[in-house]
C-alpha cells in the first residue's frame, strides 16, 4: 500500500512547531497544532475550550503574525486546526505522520511518546525534532513496531525559509519510512535532505556551533573585533552578509548557547571539545539579556536618533558598551571584491599576508580539521556535511568544498608548516593520489568516499537538472559575458543569465533573439532558468538601470527606445515561437525578470517567489511587454471565451494596481492571487528541482503536440478604465498616500493598459500597447524627477518618492 500523508500533526506551538505547520499546510496537508493546557486556569476557565486552548491559539496567532512570514498565503491557516494534548490527543489516530517539537527534557519527550504510542495508528510514522537527545533514550522500552516507525526529523529556523532537513535514522527504523520521508521532504516540504548520525546536534549544528565557537576564541586570541569578524567572514568567504556575529544575533544568544553546551557536555572525546566553552563575555551579555534581535540588542543594535535617522551599533566586548559601528577595511577584502568567481575571492582572502588574511586563513584551516574528524561520526560523507552547512547556515560552500577551491594539497602542506595535525582520512586520500573531494566528469559530479577510498557520484533528486555540470561536459551551444544557452538534454535548451543580480541588459536582449533561432534549428523547446546562489536569490532583479540611467543623462532617447523594442521583440519572439518556452523563476524575479517570464508559454516557478513589476519605483512602467502580459494573464483568467464590460470593470483596477503600486509577491502563491501565474503554471517546493521541472513541462507540451498560440487583438477598457483609475488616484493623492510624480506615472501607466484612446470594449493589437509602453517609457526617462530615482536607486539601493 502506498504511504501518503494526507493528516498530520505537529506537537508543540513554538515558533519551530508553528513553522512545521504552517509548511505542511503550504504543502496541502491538513494539520492538528497541539500544546499543553495552561497551567494557570482559573476555575471558571477549566471548561472553557478557548482558554484550555490559549497556549496553542497563541502559537498559531505568532506564526500567522511572523515577519517574515511563516505561510506562503496565510490562507493556508485554514487547513490547521487547533487543540491541546488532554482534550483532543485522541485524535493523533487519524493522523498519518505526527512530529514532536517540545521542549528539550527527556522526561517531557518520553512521557509524551508514551501517551501517543497508546493512540497512534500502526503504520503511521513518530518523528521528533530534538536536537541533541539519543533517539534510543528517547525510545527506550517502547514497542518494536513503534521504533520502526520512529526517526528524527530536524528542521531548521525559520522553517519556511531554511532548505535543511536533516533526517536520523533510529536503529530498528525501516527502511522505507526512512525513503518515505526523505522524498515527501524533498519533493512535498521542498527540503535538501542530510542524513545525519544519531550524535549530539546532529550536523549542521555540531559544524556550525564549533565555527561560531572557534570565531570568537581567535578573535580573542588575535585582537579583532566584532566587526573586523564579520568583514572578513562575509561574501568574501562565501558566506551570507550575516556572516557570525549578525547570525548570532539572528537566531539568538541563548541558543547559540543552548547548543555550544550540549557539545560541550555530550560530546566528550571531541578533540575540539575545550572551544565549545564560550568565552566569558557570552555569559555577560546573557546576563544584560542582550540575545540579539529578540531583545532588540546583542552584538549589534539600532539607535534612532531625534530625528528618526538610524544609527548602527557595535558592541565593544572589553567594556560590553555600545560605539557607533565602523565598516571595517583590508587590502585582501578590496581585492576580493575585484575578483570574478568565489574560488578566487576566497583565495585573495585565505592566501593574504595581511591581519584579516591570517585570522582567515587560521579559522578556515580549523574548520577543515574538524569537518574531516567528524567522518564518519556524524555523517558518513563530505557531501552530508558540505549540503548541511550550506543549506543549514546559508554558505556558498562547505567546509571540502572551500578545501577544495584552496588546494587541498596545498592547505594540508601550510598546516603542517603551522604544526597542525593533518586529520587522517585527508592524508590517506592524498597518499593514494587523489587531490580533490569533489570532481566532474561526463556531467556527472563525483565525491570522494573515505570508506572506500574512491569516488561516487553525488546524490542528487531524480529531477534534478543541474547547468552547471551540462557546461562541465561541453554542452554550453552558445554564450556571451552575459547569457548562455545549455544543451540540458532531450532537445530541450536553458537560457541562463548571468549578470549581476541577473539584470537584463543589451547582451541579454540580443541573446535572447539569437537562443530562439538556435533553439528551433536544434531543439524542442527552452527553458529560461539559472542557477544563482543565495537566499532567496535572484532570478532577475529587473533591467540594468546603470545602463539606462546612461542613455537618461546623454538624453540618447533614440536608443532607449530601439533597446525596448528589441527586448520586446525578444520577449513576444518566445511567446510565438514554434516550440513552448518555460520560464523558471525564483527570489527576486522584478521589473524586466518578470515580463520575461510573463512572455513565456508557461512558468514553472519555485514557492519562494518574490515576483512584480516594480519600474513605478525607479519612475518608469514595464515597457518589456509586462503592462500588456499582465492584463492579459488577468483577461485570460476570466471564464468563458467572452470577455464583458462589466468582467473588464471587475479586474481593471486590480490589475492596474499591481503595476501602479509595484506590489510584490511574497510567496509563489501570493504570485498566483496576484495575477501574475496563472492556472496553467506550477509552483515546485524544492528548488533544486526547478530547472528539472522546467524541462519536463516543456517535454510534456511537446508530446501534447504543442502549436504556437496565435496573435489576435486584446479587449481593453479603455478610457472607461482611465477615468476609474484617475479618481482612485485622485482620492490617494488627497491622502497623501502618494506623491504628485506617483500619479503623474501612474494615470500613464492607466492609459497604456487600457490601451490608449479608445472605447471601453475595444480590441487593440499587441503591437499598439507595445508602442504605448515604449512611448511612455521614454517620456518618463525626459522626467527629471525619473533620473533622480533611478540614479537614487543606484546609488542606495532603495526607491527615492519624490
Amino acid at each position: 500500500m502506498a504511504r501518503k500523508i494526507r493528516q498530520a500533526a505537529v506537537i508543540g506551538s513554538g515558533i519551530m512547531g508553528g513553522g512545521i505547520a504552517a509548511l505542511l499546510a503550504g504543502a496541502g496537508v491538513k494539520v492538528l497544532l497541539l500544546d499543553i493546557v495552561p497551567f494557570d486556569l482559573k476555575d471558571e476557565e477549566k471548561n472553557d475550550p478557548a482558554a484550555r486552548n490559549r497556549i496553542v491559539k497563541a502559537g498559531l496567532d505568532a506564526a500567522l503574525a511572523s515577519s517574515p512570514s511563516l505561510f506562503f498565503n496565510k490562507k493556508d491557516a485554514g487547513l490547521i486546526s487547533i487543540g491541546n494534548l488532554e482534550d483532543d490527543i485522541d485524535k493523533l489516530a487519524a493522523c498519518d505522520w505526527i512530529v514532536e517539537v517540545v521542549v528539550e527534557r527527556l522526561d517531557i519527550k518520553r512521557n509524551l511518546f508514551e501517551k501517543v504510542a497508546k493512540i497512534r495508528k500502526p503504520g503511521s510514522i513518530v518523528s521528533t525534532n530534538t536536537s541533541g537527545i539519543p533517539l534510543q533514550d528517547i525510545t527506550e522500552g517502547f514497542s518494536e513496531e513503534f521504533k520502526q516507525h520512529f526517526m528524527g526529523t530536524h528542521f531548521f529556523n525559520p522553517v519556511r525559509y531554511m532548505h535543511l532537513l536533516e533526517l536520523i535514522p533510529g536503529k530498528e527504523t525501516l527502511p522505507e519510512v526512512l525513503d518515505f520521508i526523505s522524498k515527501f521532504g524533498e519533493k512535498n516540504l521542498g527540503k535538501g535532505i542530510v542524513w545525519a548520525k544519531d550524535t549530539p546536534n546532529f550536523v549542521g549544528n555540531r559544524i556550525g556551533i564549533q565555527g561560531i565557537s572557534a570565531a570568537m576564541r581567535f578573535m580573542q586570541e588575535d585582537g579583532l573585533t566584532v566587526p573586523e569578524v564579520d568583514a572578513i567572514f562575509g561574501p568574501a568567504m562565501g558566506r551570507p552578509k550575516t556572516a557570525i556575529f549578525k547570525t548570532t544575533d539572528l537566531v539568538g544568544l541563548d541558543i547559540m548557547m543552548h547548543v555550544a553546551k550540549n557539545s560541550y557536555d555530550l560530546c566528550k572525546d571531541d578533540e575540539q571539545r575545550d572551544i565549545m566553552q564560550l568565552p566569558d563575555f557570552v555569559e555577560k551579555m546573557a546576563d544584560k539579556n542582550l540575545l540579539g534581535n529578540k531583545t532588540k540588542a546583542g552584538f549589534y543594535k539600532t539607535d534612532l536618533t531625534p530625528e528618526w535617522k538610524k544609527i548602527r551599533k557595535v558592541l565593544n566586548l572589553k567594556t560590553l558598551e555600545y560605539e557607533d559601528l565602523e565598516r571595517p577595511s583590508f587590502p585582501c577584502l578590496d581585492a576580493a571584491k575585484k575578483a570574478g568567481t568565489l574560488t578566487e575571492k576566497i583565495n585573495c582572502v585565505l592566501k593574504a599576508d595581511d591581519k584579516a588574511g591570517k585570522f582567515a586563513w587560521k579559522l578556515a584551516a580549523n574548520s577543515f580539521q574538524y569537518a574531516a574528524n567528524r567522518i564518519p561520526e556524524i555523517a558518513d560523507t563530505v557531501v552530508e556535511i558540505d549540503n548541511a552547512m550550506k543549506w543549514g547556515y546559508n554558505f556558498e560552500m562547505g567546509p571540502f568544498e572551500q578545501w577544495d577551491a584552496y588546494g587541498v594539497a596545498d592547505a594540508v602542506e601550510r598546516m603542517a608548516k603551522d604544526g597542525l595535525e593533518i586529520p587522517a582520512n585527508v592524508k590517506a586520500m592524498l597518499d593514494a593520489g587523489n587531490t580533490c573531494f569533489y570532481k566532474l566528469e561526463n556531467g556527472i559530479r563525483y565525491f570522494y568516499d573515505f570508506a572506500s577510498a574512491g569516488y561516487k557520484p553525488v546524490p542528487v533528486p531524480e529531477s534534478l537538472v543541474s547547468i552547471a555540470a551540462a557546461k562541465g561536459n561541453d554542452k554550453t551551444a552558445m554564450e556571451n559575458a552575459s547569457a548562455s544557452l545549455v544543451d540540458i538534454g532531450d532537445g530541450v535548451f536553458c537560457l541562463e543569465f548571468h549578470t549581476k543580480m541577473n539584470a537584463i541588459n543589451e547582451q541579454i536582449v540580443d541573446f535572447i533573439a539569437e537562443s530562439l533561432d538556435y533553439v528551433d534549428k536544434n531543439g524542442v523547446g527552452m527553458v529560461i532558468g539559472n542557477e544563482a546562489g543565495g537566499m532567496p536569490g535572484a532570478f532577475s532583479a529587473g533591467a540594468d538601470l546603470g545602463f539606462i540611467s546612461k542613455l537618461c543623462h546623454d538624453k540618447k532617447y533614440a536608443e532607449i527606445d530601439a533597446f525596448l523594442k528589441k527586448a520586446q521583440d525578444g520577449i513576444q519572439a518566445s511567446r510565438y515561437a514554434p516550440f513552448p518556452v518555460v520560464a523558471a523563476p525564483y527570489g527576486m524575479t522584478l521589473g524586466g525578470g518578470c515580463e520575461t517570464c510573463l512572455g513565456a508559454d508557461r512558468i514553472v516557478a519555485h514557492s519562494e517567489l518574490y515576483m512584480g513589476l516594480v519600474e513605478i519605483g525607479v519612475g518608469l512602467l514595464p515597457a518589456g511587454g509586462g503592462t500588456m502580459n499582465l492584463w492579459k494573464k488577468h483577461v485570460n483568467a476570466l471564464p468563458g471565451k467572452t470577455v464583458k464590460d462589466v468582467d473588464l470593470a471587475k479586474i481593471f483596477v486590480a490589475a492596474f494596481m499591481k503595476i501602479g503600486m509595484a506590489a510584490v509577491s511574497m510567496s509563489a502563491a501570493q504570485a498566483v492571487g496576484n495575477g501574475f501565474l496563472g492556472q496553467a503554471d506550477r509552483i515546485v517546493f524544492n528548488r533544486d528541482t526547478l530547472v528539472g521541472e522546467a524541462k519536463k513541462e516543456v517535454l510534456r507540451m511537446v508530446d501534447d503536440g504543442y502549436a504556437p498560440p496565435m496573435k489576435q487583438p486584446l479587449k481593453v477598457f479603455g478610457d472607461a478604465g482611465q477615468g476609474m483609475v484617475n479618481a482612485e488616484l485622485y482620492n490617494m493623492r488627497n491622502g497623501n498616500f502618494m506623491s504628485d510624480h506617483d500619479a503623474f506615472l501612474a494615470k500613464r501607466i492607466a492609459y497604456v493598459m487600457s490601451g490608449g484612446d479608445v472605447n471601453v470594449g475595444s480590441e487593440v493589437s499587441e503591437d499598439t500597447i507595445l508602442k504605448l509602453e515604449r512611448d511612455a517609457f521614454v517620456d518618463f526617462c525626459k522626467e527629471e524627477k525619473t533620473v533622480a530615482r533611478i540614479d537614487h536607486m543606484l546609488k542606495t539601493g532603495k526607491p527615492l518618492r519624490n
